[in-house]
């Protein structure tokens, strides 16, 4: 699993969960300062700077429409997104 440094991922809570179910999960982290890794997080930043800035909505109710229909739109044509990072490449690191 790849996580970010949320405070949730690395809690005692999470550590005594894993350790009942040793060998099932293999951790990744991102670099704290790595948001850009978190590709759910680009797709938000993406939505804030091409669909949500400079917005105005007389309600709640049509910022969450505005919302639907953006995911809508960016579901009807998916791209597929494919890590090219190769773990056993001795350059990085």
């Amino acid at each position: 699993m790849l996580l970010d440094n949320h405070s949730a991922h690395i809690s005692k809570e999470t550590q005594a969960y894993l350790s009942l179910h040793p060998q099932r999960f293999e951790l990744a982290f991102t670099p704290k300062h790595g948001s850009w890794l978190n590709i759910v997080e680009t797709m938000f930043s993406k939505m804030a700077r091409t669909m949500l800035r400079g917005i105005r909505v007389a309600s709640k109710q049509e910022l969450i429409d505005r919302i639907h229909l953006y995911f809508m739109e960016i579901n009807a044509d998916p791209v597929i997104f494919r890590w090219k990072y190769k773990i056993d490449d001795p350059s990085i690191g």
